[in-house]
């Protein structure tokens, strides 16, 4: 995914086409318990955006656009959440849509201690990525040495 999509402009807006944007690692918890908290957020009638087995470029400007367009973002850490560069230009999104309007985020920690992740309001857990630089996440250092 280009990461130069991610930076369109975040609306803030009354109107919302989603209540909730489920941001998610698919191999993590895709059938597990996204599904499960996806089928409890349906049950009480709550609309939210996932999005499903989908790839490709296409799907970034529908992705981005749902995540502008979500009055919250619940946020799936799982445990291999970093090593996901579609992942990680979501989160770059999200941020850059927290920042520029309040967008609320909340964070859902699976099979992750939110202890074993560092400091920067939870998003720099990119450290398990080799020297992914994280400008747009808010800190612009190389999180992790080249080996």
């Amino acid at each position: 995914m280009d990461r130069r999509r991610a930076s369109s402009t975040c609306t803030s807006t009354g109107s919302w086409d989603y209540e909730v944007f489920l941001s998610f690692k698919g191999e993590d918890t895709r059938y597990n318990f996204t599904d499960h908290l996806y089928a409890a957020l349906y049950q009480k009638g709550i609309r939210t955006f996932r999005l499903d087995e989908i790839r490709g470029e296409e799907v970034a400007s529908a992705l981005f656009k749902a995540i502008e367009k979500s009055r919250c973002i619940l946020v799936v850490l799982s445990k291999y959440f970093a090593h996901s560069g579609w992942f990680l230009d979501e989160l770059v999104k999200i941020m850059e849509c927290r920042n520029q309007n309040g967008k609320v985020i909340l964070p859902v920690f699976y099979h992750v201690d939110p202890f074993d992740v560092r400091k920067e309001e939870g998003w720099s857990a990119v450290h398990a990525l080799p020297c992914r630089t994280t400008s747009d996440l808010g800190h612009g250092n190389c999180i992790h040495s080249e080996q």
